[in-house]
């Protein structure tokens, strides 16, 4: 996955995606997320994506990788606009990673766009040679006073 500054980004203004009919970025790399100003600034709340169909590649075998993906962040300035996130998750269908790079190289890329006050995101991967990877990743303590849940993904038993 490519660092900041190598990263395309949206336009100032409205966001690029919504309300039109978009094709799915053919790379995480190609995938521009859209942000949008915190419609409550100030406020000291949680936002939580949760993409139970996640899939991307094995680096290895090219056999797909599934997990369930739980994004949780306190806004900044900034919220991620939730079409554009559905298509750069969607844009790792065709890519070759391992589930730590993924996981974590998702988290990043929108702590580093967004700057969000806290931003944490849980990958529970679905079992690879019988043995299921959960991957965790954050950008520091929470925020005091912030209610974080827990993500509600049970330990593997089928992840029902």
């Amino acid at each position: 996955m490519r660092g900041m500054s190598d990263t395309p980004t949206p336009a100032e203004g409205a966001p690029q995606f919504l309300g039109k009919q978009t094709a799915l970025p053919a790379s995480p790399e190609d995938a521009v997320l859209d942000y949008v100003p915190n419609p409550r600034p100030g406020a000291l709340y949680l936002v939580r994506f949760a993409a139970p169909e996640f899939t991307s590649l094995c680096p290895v075998t090219g056999a797909p990788d599934f997990a369930h993906l739980v994004i949780d962040y306190a806004p900044g300035d900034t919220v991620v606009e939730s079409k554009s996130l559905k298509l750069f998750l969607g844009s790792f269908r065709n890519h070759n990673g391992f589930h730590e790079d993924v996981t974590v190289g998702i988290g990043q890329r929108l702590n580093e766009e967004m700057r969000p006050r806290w931003l944490r995101i849980g990958g529970y991967w679905y079992p690879r040679g019988g043995i299921p990877i959960d991957v965790f990743w954050q950008s520091g303590p929470s925020p005091e006073g912030l209610w974080v849940p827990d993500q509600g993904v049970a330990g593997y038993r089928g992840r029902g």
